[in-house]
């Protein structure tokens, strides 16, 4: 992530502390799900859950003997657990924990989505409500065609933020599955009944059938629906900056105090955050492309 432009949640839920923790909760669920079944001790899940906890820095160091993460997590967690630890990761394999803790990370990157695009559709609502009767010029071809008014354009933004929302359910709901079906997909050493109680600890749904991974189209159409909502963001900005042309003027984003549009011209406001998001928005769908 790049972090002048990371959001500070979104930050914590890509971070790598995040992930480990997040590898954690899934090893854990595993062995309360195991103990339940009668297939480790339950004094060892209870240590597992009681003192198990990560810490990046120690497992990057082992990692950088082992040259493999998950070893490298199982072996720090261990650390702590103490001689319970044995049962660690019983009966998984490394995507099994991998790919299970990336759902929920993503299903978590995606609720934020929704709650800020939730925000932005009221904002766009309120300003479409209060221009209903604020006449412009339409253009179509960027040439003048007819009268309208703003708050038409802000309520098509608004309808189109509206589909961008249902998109990305949809997307988060496809990509809200677990997996703990073993190295390729057939259960060798644990009953699917273990899946099924690991995924519900976890609030995810088991996956109908997977391989060694979660198959990635499920990613895949995640990250179309956000290069989509990204391109709808991506318009909206570039014609906030058209209308602030000072040729046009008759829309601009806000200018805060203390603000600096130029170093060398100091009567300019540069529309700096359209720019900035027209730019994500197209990395963005470089990313899907």
């Amino acid at each position: 992530m790049i972090p002048r432009y990371t959001h500070v949640e979104m930050g914590r839920v890509w971070s790598d502390q995040y992930r480990y923790e997040t590898w954690l909760r899934v090893e854990v669920a595993a062995a309360d799900a195991m103990a339940d079944a009668g297939l480790i001790p339950a004094d060892a899940a209870r240590d597992i859950r009681a003192c198990g906890a990560v810490d990046a820095a120690r497992i990057e160091a082992i990692e950088a003997t082992t040259q493999h993460d998950i070893i490298a997590f199982t072996t720090a967690v261990a650390e702590r657990v103490g001689p319970s630890a044995r049962w660690l990761h019983f009966g998984l394999t490394s995507s099994d924990v991998l790919d299970t803790a990336q759902a929920i990370q993503m299903r978590e990157a995606c609720d934020l989505i929704l709650g800020d695009l939730a925000s932005l559709a009221e904002a766009v609502r309120t300003q479409a409500e209060a221009h209903r009767r604020t006449v412009m010029v339409g253009r179509t071809h960027g040439v003048h065609a007819e009268p309208m008014t703003f708050g038409l354009k802000l309520a098509l933004w608004y309808a189109e933020l509206q589909r961008d929302r249902v998109r990305v359910e949809r997307a988060r709901d496809v990509i809200n599955v677990g997996k703990l079906s073993g190295a390729v997909g057939t259960y060798a050493h644990l009953d699917p009944s273990i899946e099924a109680s690991v995924c519900a600890r976890l609030e995810l749904r088991p996956a109908p059938i997977s391989s060694q991974i979660l198959q990635r189209d499920r990613h895949g159409e995640l990250l179309a629906t956000l290069a989509i909502t990204g391109a709808s963001l991506e318009k909206f900005a570039l014609e906030i900056r058209g209308l602030q042309r000072t040729e046009v003027g008759e829309v601009e984003e806000p200018f805060g105090k203390g603000q600096k549009g130029s170093s060398a011209m100091p009567h300019k406001r540069n529309p700096i955050g359209c720019e900035q998001v027209t730019g994500l928005a197209r990395l963005l769908r470089s990313h899907c492309m």
